[in-house]
């Protein structure tokens, strides 16, 4: 099997003319930097979410099968250069780009921090090595997408989200916000990549508080370990600098807290035990 590329969690092979293989590693990253670190088992629990959304998921999507604990086959076809993020909880660098005047929120939103947004918001941005959100008029200007593939974007962005945190609602957990990715396979928009905790921010529902930061069964576990020690601003000053951030090194706790959380979310999200 040939070899394509790798990511920041995933290494590509071309499996045959029409399918991919997506090979899952237990690799991490955070605010763009690649730690070399692993966390257990992180590869076999995204694998298997992947399989989980697409399969309850009622929109087209590119799965074909699992393969292995951290292999799964795809459909190949041409990636859309957007990702679609729905946001249903005022938090994380939204609240920053709200304060910057960058982004406008409805009339009588709670700007508490993780207070429930009125509505899912559309909130996408570019792909690329460091996502710049973008909205309509920009994605248009841009040409990343037609109009009408926006808006065909945002309106199935959000059901997604909202089939999703219903499921999440369910079994004990709020679903905060989502990042989605489609192509076009056949003429048709078709849902893509893969979906787990890496891709969204899901809380547990009991420990649940407005104002506070949220307790995180997603990578976000690090990235609070990251801004609490001062590292996203070592990395953001790096970059302005000219220079690769330097990933420190992540606490055994940290870590094995992940491993904890990723499990405890997958069991409890599926019904399946690992």
């Amino acid at each position: 099997m040939e070899f394509l590329t790798s990511g920041k969690v995933k290494d590509l092979y071309n499996a045959d003319e029409n399918t991919l293989l997506f090979k899952f590693s237990d690799r991490v990253s955070a605010y763009d930097v690649k730690f070399k670190q692993d966390i257990p088992r992180k590869g076999e629990i995204l694998c298997k979410f992947a399989e989980f959304w697409f399969n309850e998921l009622d929109v087209p999507n590119h799965f074909v099968k699992r393969e292995s604990d951290n292999e799964i086959l795809v459909k190949k076809m041409k990636m859309l250069p957007i990702e679609c993020v729905v946001r249903g909880y005022f938090y994380g660098s939204y609240i920053s780009r709200w304060k910057k005047g960058e982004v406008t929120i409805p009339e009588g939103t709670n700007t508490t921090m993780a207070a429930k947004l009125p509505t899912p918001i559309f909130d996408p941005t570019t792909k690329s090595e460091h996502d710049i959100p973008i909205d309509k008029s920009k994605a248009l200007e841009m040409k990343l997408v037609t109009e009408e593939q926006y808006d065909w974007l945002e309106k199935t962005s959000i059901e997604i989200y909202k089939k999703m945190f219903s499921i999440a609602d369910s079994v004990g957990f709020i679903l905060a916000d989502l990042k989605l990715e489609f192509g076009i396979l056949d003429g048709q928009i078709t849902l893509g990549d893969s979906i787990g905790p890496d891709e969204y921010r899901l809380w547990p529902k009991d420990t649940f508080e407005v104002g506070k930061i949220q307790e995180a069964y997603d990578k976000q576990l690090l990235r609070d370990w990251l801004t609490a020690n001062g590292y996203q601003k070592q990395f953001d000053d790096a970059r302005d600098a000219g220079q690769e951030p330097v990933a420190p090194t992540i606490p055994d706790e940290i870590v094995s807290k992940m491993t904890q959380r990723y499990v405890t979310a997958f069991e409890k999200l599926t019904g399946n035990s690992l």
